[in-house]
């Protein structure tokens, strides 16, 4: 059925194919389409490189995109934690609407559970009716590689990142598995690829982020004279914390440490130095990724865009030390919540010629936004998925032409006890513990509480009364993904 829909759609905008091939922006003076590349990091806070305000860990390459580029200060990710936001971002959907809503792993596939090891048995997959942006990008002539971590199905389900729009698929498909980043094994599409001298120990001969921009620069050079789009799910700096030791070594004399207690993931012995290791060590892979493009003299042909895909981690966790590294910056919250600490990410956009250089954009805008931005910025717009929440982006970051906003944005996540979020320009609404506590509305001022420390719900009733029927309208209820208190009989 997959197959069959795709190459309907194929067949159908084939002659939008051979227009697009003017390449880039239409009646620019490419000659090729544009490729795009997506690095999204794996738990990086708002507040966790040095152009958005760190002061302790050291991200200059990213920090070099967006001084050559866009630098978005009001950008959301798609959910708190990470697969429905990997999903959303692929797909163009809240997560009213989206399919994937929480990190849930399906029951029933023991003909796939035997195949992959009873240990990963990979996350709630992706249906097919669902066309993701690689579909779109692929059906338009482009090359697609997905490196890192990929939690939307295992393969031989609906979810299999090949039978989602990618040509190439290598690294962790289960989340679970990738919370060791010195692997027994990776996947090189449906396929395991060992990895000798790995034991998911603490240290390991193989750091499976060296794979990742090993892989991708190889895709890179396969593909230098086609369109490619390269979607980079990093793992890092998810727990455990882990990192190559000289790595670790440029933070030991700098950082000083504290002795706090691990719980559920591998005890380092330097975990803020670790840490920020590890943030450090994904800076450096989008350096050798960017060097690679700029050798090949292709960043002038290239959209980039650099996010994460939910807020940092608890320390209680045995994780980052967040309040150390003022990792959310000023905002409340941290992953797993819709407070703005564990939503609200960094988003760096470049494209040398085309995007301003130095830009900051406070507009707000989510990840279900970036699949038509990208789709109209190579030229694609004609092949935008029906049904999607995601508005064009282009014209803020061009700076230039009609410019849509959004009437709010909207947040479920069915876990951590049911939340529910809404922004509508400076105004959010926030609920909490809808499980237990029923439909307890918060409201918060963001232009002038941006951490969300008074809750001003009682003296705007009527802003509360319009945001609450937002919320209502804005979700359908999902069969998997039932929410208590929610969703009503019959709706």
């Amino acid at each position: 059925m997959h197959c069959v829909r795709f190459a309907c759609w194929k067949a159908l905008t084939s002659l939008s194919a051979v227009i697009a091939g003017w390449g880039g922006l239409q009646g620019q003076e490419s000659a090729r389409q544009a490729n795009v590349i997506v690095f999204l990091a794996d738990d990086l806070g708002y507040q966790e490189l040095g152009c958005y305000g760190q002061n302790i860990i050291k991200t200059p390459h990213i920090d070099s995109l967006a001084a050559q580029g866009i630098r978005m200060t009001h950008f959301y990710a798609g959910s708190p934690v990470c697969a429905p936001s990997r999903g959303m971002l692929l797909t163009g959907k809240h997560s009213g609407h989206a399919f994937i809503r929480d990190n849930k792993n399906p029951k029933g596939l023991d003909h796939i559970k035997q195949k992959v090891g009873w240990e990963f048995p990979g996350q709630y997959p992706i249906p097919p009716e669902e066309i993701t942006l690689a579909e779109a990008l692929k059906s338009k002539g482009y090359a697609t590689g997905a490196m890192g971590k990929w939690g939307l199905g295992h393969f031989g389900t609906s979810g299999d990142p090949n039978q989602q729009g990618f040509d190439l698929f290598y690294g962790f498909n289960c989340q679970v598995h990738a919370h060791n980043h010195y692997p027994r094994f990776l996947w090189r599409n449906d396929q395991k690829e060992q990895l000798l001298g790995n034991d998911r120990t603490l240290h390991g001969e193989t750091f499976s982020q060296d794979r990742f921009i090993e892989e991708a620069i190889g895709f890179i050079d396969k593909h230098q004279e086609d369109p490619f789009f390269l979607f980079m799910p990093f793992t890092i700096p998810h727990l455990s914390i882990q990192a190559p030791q000289t790595a670790v070594d440029a933070y030991t004399t700098t950082i000083q440490e504290e002795t706090y207690e691990h719980r559920g993931y591998l005890k380092h012995p330097t975990p803020r130095a670790g840490y920020a290791a590890m943030v450090t060590y994904l800076d450096q892979g989008v350096g050798l990724i960017m060097k690679k493009i700029r050798a090949l003299g292709l960043e002038k042909d290239t959209l980039v865009i650099f996010t994460s895909d939910n807020g940092p981690t608890y320390k209680r966790l045995g994780g980052s030390d967040s309040d150390y590294f003022k990792s959310a910056g000023p905002f409340k919250g941290l992953k797993g919540s819709v407070y703005e600490g564990g939503i609200r990410v960094p988003m760096v956009a470049s494209w040398p010629g085309k995007i301003p250089a130095g830009s900051i954009l406070e507009e707000p805008a989510a990840f279900w936004d970036l699949m038509p931005t990208i789709l109209n910025m190579t030229g694609n717009a004609e092949n935008m998925p029906k049904g999607i929440d995601g508005i064009d982006l282009t014209p803020w970051l061009l700076g230039k032409g009609p410019r849509k906003s959004h009437a709010y944005l909207y947040w479920e996540f069915p876990s951590y006890g049911g939340q529910q979020a809404l922004r509508m320009g400076r105004w959010k609404t926030v609920r909490q513990k809808i499980f237990k506590t029923g439909l307890h509305t918060e409201l918060y001022d963001l232009q002038t509480d941006p951490s969300e420390s008074k809750n001003v719900a009682s003296l705007y009733p009527a802003v509360v009364t319009e945001m609450e029927k937002l919320m209502s309208e804005a979700r359908r209820p999902s069969k998997v993904y039932p929410f208590k208190n929610l969703d009503v009989p019959g709706q």
